[in-house]
This record gives structure tokens, sequence and C-alpha cells, in this order.
């Protein structure tokens, strides 16, 4: 027996003693293949699933290394059954490739005759695939590429993808390297590993740079790119960046929104113009083919619509990136993102870039609110569908989020919620701006603009904010509500505060909370993901910071 910091145990949960030296060590090396699911104090619990085992091996982590790592960081001998499991997984992938014939074009080949046999008598698989042409082959028509990878993925077979992909057409575009600028190491290596492969998701913290690795991918591609984003304010912000960090001119690079139609040589789209329906059909669809686009860039891809997916499935022959700060989707669709987009070709965990000084140190507070009894009585007698909103946007909080607005005051800070109503009330008490969802896009980045310039130091803001905003001075975040137990969101708002700071201080993240409510449950639930990076939340009472204590 040794004194490792983790418990492998036989229905293939792994939980790791969070207070033991090696915890990070060991949260390193499991995070490739596996998914926290709780974390309370002291014992974080972990789960391997196909998905995950099948995205390791993709980008290059074996069977071998799994066990290994399991071996060597557990404290009792890992079940033989499990081990011997996640071998026979992760031998799964790969077994049937999709390549390309030069007689025949796209084609399904086994390395198993059996796999083969197998899936053609799905139903989901064989309305995908064409005649056989050999024993351990299939033709594939070429429109139903990525519809297969999804189809394999879900009988459990998912297929490496050697077809490669067309080079679209050249446009020349290079870095520009004035002002001494540079891409950062962990860039250039993220960009390295996605092109060696041609697709896939590179995962770095909000605050990171991005979208300084989507042009640094740009410009190594040198071809025609539609980068689709999440809203107009953050196309904007991509084109703004990438008119300052390459060659591209003003009249090369179009905006495609609900504002413009501009289609040129890197067009930049929002998620919500492609998916906006006239008539029943998704007529700006053509802009996926207006153009022999040859790279997509998928900002956020967490949060690719299921109408993008679909659309995304037919351009299978085209180099594609994702971009996100956490692959979780609480919709269960990561294994699209998989199939589609690629598998996670690049992840960098979130402490050992703050340990290196590229995103700033955070320290994260859970703050627990006390209702009234009249608050109480309200939420007992709310409906249950209405219980989270009538916790979430109690009055009792209003006093603590000022408290902790003022202790910091002078400091770059944001006020995040989810219910508009309450944000009202919360920016008329503090006397700072509120960003909603109806707030026009020019008067928002006015406002982004003032922040950044730190004329305004205080905004109060929706989940406008949560995605792709460029506030890089933000050093503090009050979460008065939250989307409830979304992990995603909890990790985007975290990051509009990572961005390094000059003076080195560290950033404050908390979260106000109702105490006895759905909304705690929501709390932890929340938490999940930041405790897989290794941050941990302090837990306080709100009379410690009326009475300004607990700094």
């Amino acid at each position: 027996m040794s004194e490792g910091p983790l418990i492998v145990q036989s229905d293939k949960t792994l939980l790791l003693e969070t207070d033991h030296p090696l915890a990070g060590e060991c949260r390193q090396a499991i995070a490739p293949f596996a998914e926290l699911e709780r974390s309370p104090e002291h014992i974080h619990t972990f789960r391997v699933t196909p998905l995950g085992l099948w995205n390791a091996r993709a980008a290059g982590v074996d069977a071998e290394a799994v066990v290994d790592a399991l071996i060597r960081y557990s404290r009792f001998p890992p079940p033989q059954a499990l081990l011997i499991d996640i071998a026979e997984t992760m031998d799964r992938h790969g077994r049937l490739v999709l390549d390309t014939d030069e007689r025949h074009g796209l084609v399904l080949r086994a390395l198993d005759r059996a796999v083969l046999e197998e899936v053609v008598r799905s139903k989901h698989v064989a309305p995908l695939v064409g005649p056989r042409l050999d024993d351990d082959t299939l033709a594939v028509p070429a429109s139903e590429r990525g519809r297969l990878k999804q189809a394999l993925l879900k009988v459990g077979w998912p297929a490496e993808d050697r077809a490669g992909y067309v080079d679209g057409a050249s446009y020349p575009v290079a870095l520009d390297d004035g002002d001494g600028f540079r891409l950062r190491p962990y860039q250039v290596e993220a960009i390295e590993t996605f092109l060696a492969a041609g697709t896939g998701v590179v995962v770095l913290p909000c605050g990171a740079g991005k979208t300084l690795v989507g042009a640094g991918a740009l410009a190594r591609a040198s071809a025609r790119t539609l980068i689709l984003v999440t809203n107009t304010v953050s196309a904007r912000q991509w084109r703004a960046e990438l008119l300052a960090r390459t060659s591209l001119t003003d009249g090369e690079v179009g905006e495609y929104s609900g504002e413009r139609k501009e289609i040129r040589p890197v067009t930049i789209a929002t998620y919500q113009i492609l998916i906006s329906r006239t008539k029943g059909s998704y007529r700006h669809f053509g802009v996926f083919d207006a153009e022999d686009w040859g790279l997509v860039i998928y900002d956020e891809v967490h949060l690719l619509p299921a109408p993008v997916f679909r659309m995304t499935a037919d351009i299978q022959s085209r180099r594609r990136l994702g971009l996100t700060a956490t692959l979780v989707r609480e919709d269960g669709r990561e294994g699209d993102v998989f199939s589609l987009i690629g598998p996670k070709r690049y992840d960098s965990p979130w402490r050992e870039m703050e340990a290196q000084g590229w995103i700033a140190p955070a320290r994260c507070t859970e703050v627990r609110v006390s209702l009234t009894e009249g608050e109480r009585m309200a939420y007992a007698l709310a409906e249950p569908e209405e219980r989270h909103r009538v916790g979430a946007t109690a009055a009792s909080k209003l006093a603590v989020i000022e408290a902790l607005v003022e202790r910091h005051r002078g400091e770059p800070t944001l006020v995040i919620g989810m219910y508009v109503e309450h944000l009202a009330e919360v920016a008329e008490r503090l006397g700072a701006p509120l960003l909603t969802g109806k707030t026009p896009v020019r008067e928002r980045e006015r406002l982004y603009a003032a922040f950044r310039d730190g004329e305004e130091a205080l905004l109060v803001v929706s989940k406008v904010a949560n995605f792709s905003i460029d506030l890089p001075d933000a050093s503090v975040a009050v979460q008065v509500s939250g989307t409830f137990g979304s992990r995603q969101e909890e990790a985007q708002r975290l990051g509009r505060i990572l961005r390094p700071k000059a003076d080195g201080r560290q950033a404050h993240f908390y979260a106000v909370v109702s105490r006895d409510t759905n909304e705690a449950e929501f709390a932890a639930r929340r938490q999940r993901f930041l405790a897989e990076q290794g941050y941990s939340y302090d837990i306080t009472d709100a009379a410690d910071v009326l009475g300004g204590g607990c700094r």
C-alpha cells in the first residue's frame, strides 16, 4: 500500500484527498481523462467516462499512461477489472478509420472487421454509409462525414478521422510583431498542436489570450477564415484584436451580424444571426458556403447552438478550431463537440498558469445571507419553479452587495447577476450603470470603454458579460445570482477578473448566496469546475461582511 492521495473504486469513481501533498500533481495527471463530480472540503470525487477516455486517446494519451497514473497515485491497488475496462474502452477508439481513397473518395475502413459488421447493422449508422467496397471498407458520402462520426460515437465505436482537410482559398496573413509583441510560449504550443492535427479544441482560462491563439492559427493557416462568436460586442473585440495584432487591414475583416452583412476574406459572424429564422428557414447559414473557407474558428465552443452543430456536420472538410475556457456543457452534448469540432488538443490547468504569472491569482469567497422571516415565508409559499428567483433576489442581499463594493472602492468591480429587475434595483442602490441584453450595442461598447479607461470603476451586468468581454483591469466580481447549477457560467464569470494586473494584485470573486434555499444547492454545483482547477471557496457569513471583517 502506498501513501498516495487517490482511491480508485470499481464503479469508475476516483476519490482525491485534497489536503494530501501530492493532490495537485495527481489532479493534473488525471485531468485529461477524468471529470470532477463533487467537491466538498476534503475529498473530491472524479469519474472516468468513455468520452473522457476517448478524448484522451485522440489527444495522444494511451491506456498505459492512464493506468500508470492511477497506479502511481492510488493509496490502494486499483481494481484490476477497472484497469482492464479502461484499456479496452480506449482500444475502441480508432478501430474504425475515416480516410480518403483515390477512386472512391471518403471511405470507412475497419481495422477490426467484426466491428464494421456490428456498426453497419445499427439503425443510426446504416443510412449514413454507402456500398461495400471490400470486406473491410465502405464508401461514405462526403456530406455524411460529420453525422457518421456522431453516430459512431453514440454506438460506442468512435472513428479516427484521417480523411484530411481541403486547404481552402489562401489569403496571406502575418502576425504583427510591432511594439515587441510576441505570442506566449503556451499560445505557440496550442497553435502548433492544433495545426498538427488540423481540427480540435484549445482550452485556456479566461484572460489567457484565446483570441491571440485564434489570430496565430489564422496567420499560420493564411487562408480565408470564418470566425463565429457569441455576440456583436465580441465580434468587434475580435476585429480590433486582429487589426492590432496581424497584417489585416480594415477592409479585409468583415462583420456578419444583425447590424452588418459583410463577407470579407476574414469574416466574423455571430451565432445569433446564423440561427435566426425567416419563415422557418436558417437563411443566414449561407455564410458557411459564401467563401472557400480554409479555417473556421468557434469562439466559446462550449456554447455552440444545436443548429450550428448541424451545419458544422456538413463542413467536415474544413479545418476547425474551437476555443473555450471549459468544455463543460450543461446539456450533455460534449460528445458532439468531440465528434464535430474535434477532440481537446491543448489544455492548461488554471492554477498552473496562475503560478507562472499568466493569469491573476484569485480568491473565491461565498457569502451566505440569512433571509428575514418574511423572505423565508415568501420562499416557502413560492411555486417550486419560482423558488430560485425568490431566493436569489432577496432584498437581504442588497446591504451585503453594497458592503462588498465599498470594501473594494476604487478597484475595477463587476456586479454580475441573472435577474434583470433585481439587477436594476442593485444598480440604483449602488449608483452604477446597468448593462443587460436590452442595452444597445453602442451603449455597451461605450460603457466597456469607460471601464477600461478608468472613467467607470463599477458596472452592474447581466448574462451579456458572461462571455468574450475584454475588460482586462477588472479585479473584483460580485455574483448576486446565477443560472441554476451552471458550472460553465461560474468559470466564465471568474474569468472576467483573471487578466494579470500591472501591480500583481489579487483578484476577488464573491458569490452572494441565500442560506436555506435551493440557491445554496445550485451554488455548490456551480463551483465544481473551479474546484477541478484547484480553486477553493472560503465561506463567510453576511454579518462578517457587514461588520467589516474577513477581508
